[in-house]
Order: structure tokens, then C-alpha cells, then sequence
């Protein structure tokens, strides 16, 4: 089977002059962070993110009068020569919904919010369905139809963006807090859209845990096309952070999914000024798309962007079987016994380089074949060249280079028969994530057990451009399955510590192996009422040394709660100057004023995780 990229096929959906989905580009946007209301500071902020490069923004409604004041933001944005279409944000009120129809080209609804009340958590509302399940249906159609009736009257289009943290009682009570539960809150609206024969809508799901975006993304899609169903799609991950985490796990996410041509428009959700995030999504969109035309991949016949590619595999010295995924470092010698944090790489590759040239290493060396010898903590790393010097190792780990080509029967012979054996699986090819899957099926089909790590070589000046490149292609194929280990390199120098830090963050985005303090952390919007990047700063000055522990700030309720259920511990704005504080999915401490809500959330974790007060306040 010949494997191409090549983009989802879907429906055109009309956006005032800059239309999506059909063969139009992939839509890049943001999300301004003002209050609607303040119209110099939206059209500012809204000029700001255009001239980065958006093709839409996104402004926050939360009532009729912020909704009718987006037509004065347009005006006076048009009046400056800017027609780049405006999306009202809605949650909660459908009358502002209905007033944003005829102020902007385009209206986003939550299905979780926009009739039902948010997911409250504690209220179990007939699961098994029935007259009262079809009755609230019957509520959703009497809201919604007339919407769609003032849509068609002002040409604005819609988006169905269904949000992990806010699905509805009614949906949670059916199916629970799972992807199945998320494409049916979409499918039910879609359902009256086609009924209603209104073919402008946009749909998204999303999420801040990278996996459940990507399968509930998937399963969309598949549930879309059995019914023959082509619209366009939004992408996105929700309360993504900021920095370099920020960018790493919306790449998996996003990049994941732009791998196999599914996504229309793009949204990277960063805790930073919204007009920051057009380069980084622009980035990933222009390093996908350069897959178009390539040379096919000669996958077996078993291949699908959703195939089973878990597998188990035999376990060799520090890798494979039950082990996590391994980080293997290029380092130079100078650099081996060096610690850069808590947790060191599980491998350093040294090339040809002597281990007698170097001080104890952090962690186990690999040397090029020709150059190890027998001792110790140092193992084998053999390239295609020399693969025929392999039967006369006798190392207890033995690494082995290769690219697909190479791939044959006599190879797969001999992972198979001796056990001691690495695949260091080194993808050169455009489209690496499909080369990756396409092994993954040979092995499956060999009965090969060894385990896989995967190499991927870049060659870039800017780091950004590393992070998102290596994120999207190596968190593609982790959040598949695929990978015992990662093995990242740049052909510029690049300070091996960098690189390990982004393949640890690589592996955390893509939920293959938790290695430092995880923070869930919304990009905050016209509703958020503090200072939501000051204080992410503060919380992650604070609690970065706390290891597996994820803490959630978020602007607000509107998927504050919900997403708390991804978090240990969750600092979510309340209303003015007001903060509440969340263990999990409980309230704890409600409308905490803003000034004590930092400290107040760290005696939280010091009291719930019988933590020395020292260890927390001393970050401060």
C-alpha cells in the first residue's frame, strides 16, 4: 500500500470574505484577551493579532450588550481598513448568541452550555435515555433552529466547539467524561444543522489531555463520515500553558492529527499576548503542509491513521518491556557527567568519541560500534554499515541504526532472533510519522518484539522551530502507541540540555511518561477578571520542583471546573478579584480574594499532599 499525506476532504463554510474548509489554506486564529466592551482596546489588540497574520479573531460574549458591542469593534476595524472576519466566543447565554449574529461573521456555541446546564458533577440525569432524554432534546431544537434561522438571515457562519470541561449533566449522565460523550454532544447539534439543510458550520472538540483530544478528534471524523458528514474542522489544546510546555503540547495535539490531513483552521492556545500565537501555529501548519506531493511510503496493507500500533516488546538493559519510554542525549564527552535536573537522560550518545576521555556519566553511554569496548555501562551502537558485526557482540544491549529502507527479511531475522538488540529507527523521510506507523505494522507482522526507539534529525537555527517540529512529529507517533524511547537531534549546535528538555516535555504532552510538574493553564480572555499570566509565573515559581503533580489555573468557570478533573489541584477566577480553589473536581476554598489566592492554594498542596511547608514556601 502506497501511503501520501493529503489533506481531509470537507465542505466550504462561508466566513464574511476569508472562507474555510473545502480547498481553502488552513485557517490561522487567536483569541483576544480584552474586555469586549473596551472598543479601543479590542480594535488595538484585534489590529495586533491581524498584522501577525491571523485570518480570524475571536472575542469572548458572555452577554447581549458585549455581543452588540462586537459590531461597533467591526466597524471601527473596517473604518481602518482591516475586513478580517470577527468570532463572538458564547457560553451560557443563547440570546447573546442570537445577538452576535448579526454583529459578526461567525458564532461559536458550547452544545455542553448553550441550552443545558454545565456539568455540575454530583447531578446523575437519566442515563439510560428516554422521554425525558428526548424531551431535553426537544429544548435543544426549540433554541437552537431559531438561531440557525438568524445565521441564514445575516450569512454568519458557526462553530460547535465541544469542550472536554464542559460538557453537559445530561451527556455526562449518558456516557460519562468520555470521548464518546463529546462527539455525541457535537452530533446532536450537527443533527439539526442538516436537518435544517444549513451547511455553515465549524466543528471542534477539544481538550487540555493531548490523547483524549486526538482519539475524540478521531472518532468524530469517523462518526462524520459514516453518516456522510464533511464539515470542517477546528483544532486546538485547551489551556496549553505557556513557553516552551505551551508550545510542545499543542504541537503534539495539533500536529498529530494535521499528520493525517484532518484540520481546517488551527488555534495554538498559549498563556501569553494572543497575537503570539499566529507564528507558533503558522510554524506548525507551513512544517505539516510541506508533506504535500512526497515520495509515497510502501506500508502493508494493514495501515490506517487509527490502526493498532501497541505492541509489546521484550525488555533489554534500561529499555523496552514495562520500562518508559527512554530520552537518549547526544552529548559531548565534557558533557556526560553532567546533571541538569532531576531526572538525567537514560542514555548518552557519544559517537566516536572515548569513554576514557570523559568523567562518570549520568547515565549509560552509547558509542559507536567500532569504538566500544567492554565494560560496563557503556553499550554498542551499530549503523547500517556494520550491521554485519552484530552476531560477534556479545554486549547485553546492543543498539542498531537504521532507516526503512533497510528494513528487510534478513534484518527482521535478526532482531528477532537476538534478543539483546535496539532498533534505533532513524526516519529522514517528509512524512516521518507515516514511516513510523508503516514499521511499527512490518514488525507486528514479523512477530518482532525488539523495541523501537525513534530518531529524528533536524537541522534548525530557531529553537521554537525545533520544539514544534519535533513535537509534532515525534508526539505523533507516542500518542499512536509507537516509540520505546526518542532520540532527538539538530544538525546546528544546539545545547544537548535543550534537546533533552524538549523530549522530555515531548513525552509529558503525549502522556508516555510524566517527568516534572504538568500545569494546565488557559490563555484567558475578555472574562478573565485577574491577572492570569503574573500569576501562572507565581504558581510555576512555586511548585515547578513538584514532580507529577498538575495544577490548573484557569480565567474562569467556564471550563475551570471541568477541566479541574485532568488536575490535582485547580486556581480558577471566580468573578472580580475573586479566586476559588479546587482539589480535583471539589471546591474547596470559594471567592478568595486575588491578593491571598497564591499562598492560599499552596497551603492546599502542603495540607493535601503532607508536604514540609519549607519545601513550597522557600520557592517563593
Amino acid at each position: 500500500m502506497n501511503i501520501r499525506y493529503q489533506r481531509r476532504r470537507s465542505t466550504e463554510v462561508r466566513i464574511g470574505g476569508t472562507p474555510l474548509g473545502g480547498k481553502n489554506p488552513i485557517r490561522i486564529q487567536s483569541m483576544a484577551d480584552v474586555s469586549t466592551m473596551d472598543t479601543a482596546a479590542a480594535v488595538a489588540q484585534a489590529v495586533r493579532i491581524i498584522e501577525a497574520g491571523a485570518d480570524y479573531v475571536r472575542f469572548t460574549a458572555q452577554g447581549e450588550r458585549e455581543a452588540r458591542n462586537l459590531a461597533a469593534v467591526r466597524e471601527a476595524l473596517r473604518s481602518k481598513g482591516y475586513d478580517t472576519p470577527l468570532i463572538a466566543d458564547i457560553h451560557f447565554n443563547p440570546k447573546a448568541a442570537d445577538a452576535a449574529a448579526a454583529s459578526v461573521e461567525k458564532v461559536r456555541i458550547n452544545p455542553g452550555n448553550y441550552v443545558d446546564n454545565a456539568q455540575s458533577f454530583r447531578q446523575a440525569r437519566h442515563a439510560g435515555g428516554g422521554g425525558e432524554y428526548e424531551s431535553d432534546i426537544a429544548k435543544i431544537r426549540e433554541r437552537f433552529i431559531p438561531f440557525l434561522q438568524l445565521c441564514r438571515r445575516y450569512g454568519t457562519a458557526i462553530r460547535i466547539g465541544v469542550n472536554h470541561g464542559s460538557l453537559s449533566d445530561r451527556i455526562m449522565s449518558r456516557y460519562g467524561d468520555t470521548p464518546e460523550g463529546m462527539v455525541a454532544s457535537c452530533m446532536e447539534f450537527l443533527h439539526i444543522c442538516r436537518e435544517m439543510d444549513f451547511n455553515d458550520a465549524v466543528i471542534s472538540i477539544k481538550a487540555s489531555n493531548t490523547t483524549v483530544m486526538v482519539q475524540t478528534v478521531r472518532l468524530l471524523v469517523r462518526t462524520m463520515d459514516e453518516e456522510d458528514m464533511h464539515y470542517p474542522l477546528h483544532l486546538g489544546v485547551t489551556e496549553a500553558g505557556d513557553s516552551e510546555d505551551g508550545r510542545i503540547k499543542s504541537a503534539v495535539g495539533i500536529g498529530a492529527l494535521l499528520a493525517d490531513g484532518i484540520g481546517d483552521t488551527v488555534r495554538v492556545s498559549l498563556s501569553e499576548p494572543p497575537e503570539t500565537e499566529i507564528p507558533v501555529a503558522r510554524k506548525l501548519v507551513d512544517y505539516i503542509l510541506l508533506r504535500e506531493n512526497h515520495e509515497p511510503v510502501d506500508a502493508p496493507d494493514t495501515y490506517a491513521p487509527d490502526a493498532d500500533y501497541r505492541r509489546e516488546t521484550r525488555e533489554v538493559p534500561g529499555i523496552g518491556g514495562h520500562n518508559h519510554p527512554a530520552v537518549i542525549s547526544w552529548r559531548h564527552p565534557g558533557e556526560i557527567a553532567v546533571s541538569t535536573g532531576d531526572v538525567p537522560p537514560d542514555f548518552i550518545y557519544i559517537g566516536r568519541n572515548s569513554p576514557d576521555t570523559a568523567a562518570q556519566p549520568v547515565a549509560p553511554l552509547l558509542v559507536d560500534a567500532d569504538y566500544c569496548d567492554d565494560r560496563p555501562g557503556v553499550f554498542p551502537y551499530f549503523h547500517a554499515g556494520n550491521v554485519s558485526k552484530i552476531k560477534d557482540c556479545r554486549a547485553s544491549a546492543k543498539f542498531v541504526e537504521l532507516e526503512y529502507r533497510d528494513i528487510n527479511a534478513s534484518v527482521l531475522d535478526l532482531f528477532r532472533q537476538d534478543k539483546a538488540t535496539v532498533m534505533v529507527f532513524n526516519s529522514s523521510h517528509p512524512n516521518p510519522v507515516a514511516e513510523m506507523r508503516a514499521l511499527i505494522l512490518r514488525l507486528k507482522e514479523a512477530g518482532c518484539d525488539a523495541p523501537v526507539v525513534l530518531r529524528r534529525h533536524y537541522c534548525e537555527t530557531d529553537l521554537e522551530s525545533l520544539q514544534l517540529k519535533a513535537a509534532a512529529d515525534f508526539g505523533a507517533a507516542l500518542t499512536d502507541g509507537i516509540g520505546n524511547g526518542i532520540f532527538l537531534c539538530n544538525a546546528q549546535h544546539t545545547e544537548a540540555f535543550a534537546a533533552e528538555r524538549y523530549m522530555f516535555a515531548i513525552l509529558q504532552a503525549a502522556r508516555a511518561r510524566i517527568s516534572k510538574t504538568e500545569y494546565i493553564s488557559c490563555p484567558g480572555c475578555g472574562r478573565t477578571l485577574y491577572d492570569l499570566k503574573a500569576t501562572l509565573a507565581r504558581v510555576k515559581a512555586a511548585t515547578s520542583h513538584l514532580k507529577g503533580l498538575k495544577i490548573a489555573v484557569m480565567g474562569c468557570i467556564v471550563n475551570g471546573p471541568g477541566e479541574m478533573a485532568d488536575a490535582d489541584y485547580g486556581y480558577v477566577g471566580a468573578g472580580h478579584g475573586r479566586i476559588s480553589l479546587y482539589k480535583g473536581r471539589e471546591c474547596i476554598r470559594k471567592n478568595i480574594p486575588e491578593a491571598e489566592a497564591v499562598e492560599q492554594l499552596l497551603h492546599l498542596i502542603r495540607e493535601s499532599a503532607n508536604r514540609p511547608c519549607k519545601e513550597i514556601s522557600e520557592k517563593l
